[in-house]
């Protein structure tokens, strides 16, 4: 496994590869997983999937600030890098790119990329200019590296969907292949911010999964269940933990993001559906999401 700091370094050690596949007749695939580190099962999955799929695997590791705002975390945005190399190392990663922000930012950045509508709802409803920094840092990520592949979990479903757009949009001929969430034995989904809570908040936060798991179920045994039925099983059954402040609740057709309203019938929509959440507990906000696909809906 090599380990890269530097654009320059990174670039050409990849071109190399290429140059030295293209040689013995051999078309080699690049993977890339693009993470902000502090690495769990969830970023795992990621690389296992990309493994299977692709020649290199690429992993980077980047805290990125342009994605957060003034009164986020970015500074305490836990780090931990050589526990993250010993994981890819173990999942079997070939190159692992982790720049500086100055190495990223050498100046600041006049020029971001923007995806119009899916970022104005859910969290980018509440977190302004989040998605432009996202879309912006891996627009790089994918210059800089070149991928043919790029993995990305499922649990941030809307940045999945901004993602496609973007690479939809500006013709960088990457599959984009996304994998599924990543939970704890109890449902939790795994992410890199639960290590900020306490037991007390863990266990809290368990209402998450619970609550998505049940109107989950209820949508596939009625498929006609209504949205607002849906919306408010979730709001109450969020709301009955103390330690629960709820962002938002929100129900989309997927992957366009359009917002559904509380007459639509669910197995009316035509597209499949995605039911996703936002809650703090304490200063500690967490997201998560589950997706039903058109088939389930319309054949309940």
């Amino acid at each position: 496994m090599k380990v890269f700091t530097e654009i320059r370094a990174i670039r050409e050690h990849i071109q190399t590869e290429r140059f030295a596949a293209a040689g013995k007749g051999q078309n080699l695939t690049v993977g890339l997983v693009p993470t902000m580190g502090y690495l769990h099962d969830g970023h795992a999955s990621l690389l296992h999937k990309a493994r299977q799929i692709s020649d290199l695997v690429v992993l980077s590791i980047f805290v990125n600030p342009i994605q957060f705002g003034p009164n986020e975390d970015y500074d305490r945005y836990p780090r931990d890098a050589e526990k993250d190399l010993a994981l890819a190392e173990r999942e079997g990663v070939d190159v692992v790119f982790m720049p500086s922000a100055q190495e990223m930012y050498p100046e600041p950045i006049r020029t971001k990329i923007k995806v119009e509508e899916l970022t104005e709802r859910l969290c980018g409803a509440s977190r302004p200019g989040h998605f432009d920094g996202v879309t912006t840092v891996v627009g790089k990520l994918f210059h800089i590296v070149q991928p043919d592949q790029a993995f990305f979990g499922q649990k941030d479903a809307q940045q999945v969907a901004v993602i496609k757009q973007m690479v939809k949009d500006l013709n960088f001929g990457i599959d984009i292949i996304p994998c599924p969430i990543v939970r704890e034995a109890d449902g939790l989904a795994l992410s890199s911010r639960n290590v900020y809570l306490t037991p007390e908040q863990r266990q809290a936060a368990l209402v998450l999964s619970k609550s998505l798991h049940f109107v989950e179920e209820k949508a596939k045994s009625v498929g006609g269940v209504i949205v607002g039925d849906i919306r408010s099983d979730l709001i109450d059954t969020i709301s009955s933990e103390p330690l629960a402040e709820i962002d938002y609740v929100e129900i989309t057709k997927f992957p366009d993001l359009t917002a559904l309203e509380d007459p639509d019938r669910l197995d009316s929509i035509g597209s499949d559906v995605l039911i996703a959440l936002a809650v703090k507990f304490g200063s500690t906000r967490l997201i998560d999401n589950v997706i039903l696909e058109k088939k389930v809906l319309t054949s309940c």
